[in-house]
């Protein structure tokens, strides 16, 4: 049991001993008791709603795949599927269009996909550096360091991208004498490259973050 390393203080003491007991593989038995009134005058300590939430706020520390990361890859999947249809044109299903406002929902579908990803990971590697999860080869400080080099290119590249069709939508809007523009059309080339603005600077300081957490310390 002290080879667990148990780190939690509060209530949750419990939940992480039979989680990281099940984690490294340990048998674990039922064993009846019988529980009887201790005699003491004052209230119980335990507080079921703030007691219960402090579980499960643990808990959902040992899962960051379904808490995170599995629903953020849907949300961009869907996101990127639908931004891609609609940036050939409107989608008519029925008697309904799909068009710009559409993709306007699709892209903060990939944004906010990709946010529970990063949460996901950065909830990984805080819980490996406080020995709440063991050790994953994937996260390594090494690896951690390599990918911190690699987000900062791929966020660059973001951004460029996002700048070039911003700066695309200007010289557009030049050519009409900066008249009125067909949102439909305009909107197309806007919220692709704000979407692609927004990602980069969030990879940027996703990557740059994820280096913090994952720095070797005392």
């Amino acid at each position: 049991m002290l080879a667990l390393d148990l780190r939690t203080t509060g209530m949750e003491f419990a939940s992480e001993m039979v989680v990281k007991s099940t984690l490294h593989d340990l048998r674990i038995t039922e064993v009846p008791t019988t529980l009887q009134p201790d005699g003491r005058s004052r209230p119980p300590h335990l507080r079921s709603w703030r007691d219960g939430w402090k579980h499960l706020r643990f808990l959902l520390l040992y899962s960051p795949r379904w808490l995170f990361l599995y629903p953020g890859i849907l949300l961009m999947f869907v996101g990127l599927v639908v931004a891609l249809a609609l940036m050939q044109g409107p989608i008519f299903i029925g008697g309904l269009a799909f068009d710009a406002q559409t993709l306007l929902y699709a892209a903060a579908a990939i944004i906010l996909g990709f946010q529970a990803i990063a949460f996901g990971v950065f909830t990984k590697v805080f819980a490996i550096s406080e020995g709440l999860l063991p050790e994953d080869p994937k996260l390594t400080f090494s690896k951690i360091k390599l990918n911190l080099e690699k987000g900062l290119i791929v966020g660059a590249a973001l951004i460029i991208t996002g700048l070039v069709c911003s700066v695309y939508s200007v010289l557009t809007w030049k050519l009409s004498s900066f008249g009125a523009l067909v949102p439909a059309l305009t909107l197309r080339i806007i919220i692709p490259a704000i979407t692609a603005l927004i990602i980069g600077v969030q990879i940027v300081f996703s990557s740059l973050f994820l280096s913090v957490l994952g720095l070797r310390r005392r």
